[in-house]
């Protein structure tokens, strides 16, 4: 059995296959980013979905693509508790910016980008992926991602810069006590989890000019920093991952156009692609 995963820090998706290359099944689990959840807690999520459990002994390989796998420590971490669980099974760590290259590009140079929980982005030779800046998390970084536009909204409300008619709609939505934002924000585990969560408030008015004008600052920052660093020609092929660049996909093409670039595609969950490429890759 082999196991494939491409992993946010919201949610992880798991497709599993059969020697032949068959799908057996899939599971989603709560994410996996060991640069912000504690070995305890990332097992506790692995063994508490009985799909995987119950295939633990005949996994032989797993290939987990995640959040927060960019560096080598966190990678040991993960693969630490994945080998404990999996323990007949050869264990791949990589980042998820790798997961998303393999999805939309495969094998072929690009630019690919990823909008989820966190924000990042890469030139893919062919090879090899290049970065122009490491990525360093929700409060650094993370330009136009679910975190950076849960703060925006929140920091709106409190200065009185959202508008009134969505006050209310957002006061209902959520639980805006300071005492409680800041606890989720400073002592629970997760918090640019928690900050993404208030994201999903901006698909429900994506028409209105305050949530349209948030968006494209966003995309704005995302483009200075993350894509004409790359000094990319005209007909490089650039490709975003992610639910946020899915949904708000003609601001993004507008913020594009204006830098004089083409988004190739939009791919909103990887995992499908994910899996060919891996059937056609794996012997």
């Amino acid at each position: 059995m082999i196991l494939i995963a491409d992993g946010g820090s919201t949610k992880a998706d798991w497709i599993a296959i059969d020697n032949n290359k068959q799908e057996r099944f899939r599971v989603r689990t709560l994410g996996l980013n060991p640069a912000v959840i504690s070995s305890e807690e990332l097992t506790n999520r692995i063994i508490n979905m009985f799909q995987l459990i119950n295939i633990k002994d005949e996994v032989t390989e797993v290939y987990f693509y995640g959040a927060g796998c960019g560096t080598p420590k966190a990678c040991a971490i993960l693969k630490k508790v994945m080998g404990a669980i999996f323990k007949n099974a050869t264990i791949t760590i990589e980042e998820d910016m790798l997961a998303a290259v393999y999805a939309a590009s495969g094998n072929a140079p690009a630019l690919v980008c990823i909008l989820g929980t966190g924000s990042n982005s890469c030139y893919f030779d062919g090879e090899s992926m290049h970065m122009q800046v490491p990525s360093l998390g929700y409060v650094l970084m993370d330009e136009a991602s679910g975190n950076y536009f849960g703060k925006r909204l929140i920091r709106d409300y409190f200065y009185g810069m959202m508008p009134k008619y969505m006050v209310e709609k957002f006061e209902n939505e959520f639980e805006l006590d300071p005492d409680a934002i800041k606890t989720n924000l400073y002592r629970e585990q997760n918090p640019n989890m928690y900050l993404a969560s208030f994201a999903k408030f901006m698909f429900d008015f994506k028409d209105e000019k305050y949530v349209r004008r948030l968006m494209k600052k966003g995309f704005e920052k995302f483009f200075k920093y993350r894509i004409l660093p790359y000094k990319l020609n005209s007909d490089t092929p650039i490709y975003f991952i992610g639910s946020i660049a899915h949904y708000f996909r003609e601001i993004l093409d507008d913020v594009a156009d204006k830098n004089e670039l083409v988004i190739t595609d939009v791919i909103q969950r990887p995992i499908d692609n994910l899996l060919e490429y891996h059937k056609q890759n794996i012997n």
